[in-house]
């Protein structure tokens, strides 16, 4: 029997890195090189991993061990955006199963879409270049709404372009971000362990409905497999 908060699901709605597309390589690489051309050892990919979440923040903070606050920080930020923008494509791939998963949701006529944080910038070159992305229903970045996530309204965003109220959606992340913005959205919650998680985190206490740890987990929840 289908556990409560997944009866009347009617969309599916995912974060991206971490949770569709393995981005770390492309992003590690981006920054990486910027140590690189400093005359700074190269670190190793597992060294970015955990942070590939947040984006340049965590990025830079890995590589430089520079915050937000820090003076240097908005010219690297940038500098770190142009070294993305030039490799973004190359070495991101979707997670191991995430073709099937997504394949079934679109058997059983079941939209889904994609809710980032990543910029406009980043996330439609990347998604336009995996044909995994071609059935996708709804695609709100970053910079869609006035909001990131946390905020909710990103998923009320994907709601409304959807057609489906967001109860009847469903939110699947990587992050804490990704379950607080879930559940002030009213939507049912699934951790996904397989990705990045966030430094230090510990996703029992997000409090998410479910946890996967494959993507194609996701369709046993749903009663789909």
């Amino acid at each position: 029997m289908t556990t409560l908060p997944f009866a009347g699901v009617r969309a599916v709605l995912f974060d991206l890195d971490g949770t569709l597309i393995d981005s770390a390589p492309d992003l590690g690489a981006a920054v990486d090189g910027m140590r690189v051309r400093r005359g700074l050892p190269s670190l190793a990919l597992d060294r970015y991993r955990s942070r590939a979440g947040s984006g340049a923040r965590g990025m830079l903070q890995v590589a430089f061990g520079v915050s937000p606050d820090h003076g240097d920080y908005p010219a690297l930020k940038e500098e770190f955006f142009e070294a993305y923008d030039g490799c973004l494509t190359q070495r991101t791939q979707a997670f191991a199963g995430v073709d099937e998963l997504l394949g079934a949701l679109v058997a059983r006529g079941l939209p889904w879409g994609v809710v980032t944080n990543k910029s406009q910038r980043f996330a439609i070159p990347i998604t336009r270049s995996m044909e995994v992305f071609s059935s996708a229903a709804v695609m709100i970045c970053g910079d869609t709404t006035p909001h990131t996530k946390p905020h909710p309204e990103p998923l009320f965003e994907a709601a409304r372009q959807l057609g489906v109220a967001p109860q009847h959606c469903i939110y699947i992340g990587d992050d804490e971000r990704d379950i607080l913005a879930g559940k002030a959205a009213g939507m049912p919650t699934v951790a996904a362990r397989y990705g990045y998680l966030g430094h230090g985190a510990d996703v029992g206490t997000w409090r998410a409905d479910a946890e996967i740890s494959s993507p194609t987990e996701l369709l046993k929840l749903l009663e789909l497999a």
